[in-house]
């Protein structure tokens, strides 16, 4: 995955032709729940259909579809003479959940848009975090965990040549760590898994000075600079996501629109189209499972049958373009997450990790608006407060599953096999699933503890049966 891949080269797409361009994303996820026969692990569209009655169960087979329909849409537009694109983000959880159910209509669906050469044209895919996870409040090990658990689902589904094509990262919840210690580590395990850039939101970073990014900047690449509490600097190449409200922005391809309205900009001695990004969830709420399917069918047939200049691309296609052109990370204006230039403001460059930590503190006590819990899609929820009893055994698992497994995996990678080690992980992960923090008190913090509950008695199985030194 590491190795550079130009897997946009076939596109016909001429950036010179162009003033701007819009990507939209979809991202699908479904959590995974103790709440089958038995209570064994289940994907919560499961449970959905087999409790139909409940809320707002009785849309669990719209939501199946909403997981397919592209595989439909798709080739419908191109038949019409259309040029669509399209960019996925499909959890881990639902992943597996699609193959615990056996959903083969909605697998094959899946297949086809990964795999099918004609699609590939038209398809980007992303990557994500395996059990949907929040970055900035996810025990810094298991970021790396998160990552390639999901480029192992992705290839386990789709195979290694379709893994290879995935490029972007798509952070759930549109998540990023503020913390410098953990930026750092995010975009350096981002890095190391082969990633070559990600999509952030606009009120989650910040120039350099501190400012607010002006619109014009959010349509066209960035390099995100992360510096770590011992002065270790690394970078990349970050699409901006627009602010607003996602779902109705994409239901209604409001990118398009806005699109049409933007020109191409100069970055020094270079000029590029602009780009606007944005991502929804593909089928929560009744946009999305309702008015999205026309909507895109309209934006795609308007680009056919008006050619101005404004056509869609997918996020790799067009930083591949930019590329083959020239131009590349080092013309990008550089950004930093939000909050860190007051941060660095009060710290010298041999700042410790323990200064660090002493000046987040003085700043918060200072400000209360001043957070290093990193920023999302919403400004209105936080990911940290009021969610001890998930967050503290979530914590607590990761660093007893690290402290039973990392020494034998370093002696012996092959550990990483055993049903032991991927039980055990299993549990890990699901329990960082931002699902049993976003719905509240009640039902959800339940299903966290009791994934708790059983993956800290596979750990202590394990320490029971271990060899003693």
């Amino acid at each position: 995955m590491r190795t550079p891949r130009d897997v946009w080269a076939n596109s016909a797409i001429d950036l010179e032709q162009l003033r701007s361009g819009f990507a939209c994303a979809l991202h699908m996820h479904q959590p995974t729940v103790p709440a089958g026969a038995n209570n064994t692990l289940i994907s919560h569209l499961q449970y959905m259909l087999d409790h139909p009655n409940e809320g707002d169960n009785h849309n669990a087979e719209p939501f199946a579809h909403c997981y397919r329909r592209l595989a439909d849409l798709l080739p419908e537009l191109i038949n019409e003479g259309c040029n669509p694109r399209i960019m996925l983000d499909y959890s881990g959880n639902l992943l597996w959940g699609i193959e615990q159910m056996g959903r083969g209509d909605i697998g094959d669906a899946l297949h086809y848009l990964a795999c099918d050469p004609l699609m590939q044209g038209h398809v980007e895919w992303l990557g994500t975090f395996w059990s949907h996870a929040v970055a900035p409040s996810t025990p810094i090990p298991d970021l790396k965990l998160q990552i390639s658990a999901w480029q192992q689902q992705f290839a386990a589904c789709f195979g290694s040549a379709a893994l290879e094509r995935v490029k972007g990262f798509s952070p759930p919840e549109m998540a990023l760590p503020n913390h410098p210690d953990t930026l750092f580590e995010f975009i350096k395990a981002l890095k190391d898994a082969g990633y070559q850039w990600l999509l952030v939101q606009e009120h989650s970073v910040e120039r350099m000075d501190g400012s607010p990014l002006p619109r014009s900047q959010c349509f066209v690449p960035n390099q995100l600079l992360a510096r770590n509490s011992r002065g270790e600097e690394i970078s990349m190449t970050a699409l901006i996501k627009t602010q607003g409200s996602d779902t109705k922005l994409v239901g209604q391809m409001q990118p398009y629109y806005e699109a049409l309205g933007c020109e191409r900009q100069r970055l020094g001695d270079v000029a590029l189209p602009s780009l606007v990004s944005q991502i929804a969830d593909g089928e929560n709420g009744g946009v999305m499972m309702n008015e999205f399917p026309e909507a895109f069918r309209q934006a795609n047939r308007h680009v056919r049958d008006n050619p101005n200049g404004t056509v869609a691309i997918n996020g790799s296609e067009y930083l591949e373009a930019l590329e083959r052109k020239g131009v590349n990370r080092h013309h990008f204006p550089t950004i930093q997450a939000v909050q860190q230039h007051r941060l660095w403001q009060e710290l010298d460059n041999n700042a410790s990790a323990e200064a660090m930590e002493e000046t987040i503190s003085k700043l918060r006590a200072d400000d209360t608006s001043f957070s290093m819990e990193g920023a999302s899609w919403t400004n209105d929820l936080s990911w940290v407060e009021g969610y001890a009893n998930v967050l503290g055994p979530m914590n607590q698992l990761s660093a007893q599953f690290h402290a039973l497994f990392d020494r034998s995996v370093a002696a012996d990678p092959t550990t990483t096999g055993t049903r032991a080690y991927r039980e055990a992980l299993l549990h890990v992960l699901l329990l960082e699933t931002s699902c049993f923090r976003y719905w509240g008190q009640g039902t959800w913090t339940d299903y966290a503890q009791e994934i708790h509950r059983r993956g800290e008695e596979l750990l202590n199985q394990r320490t029971a049966t271990a060899p003693t030194s």
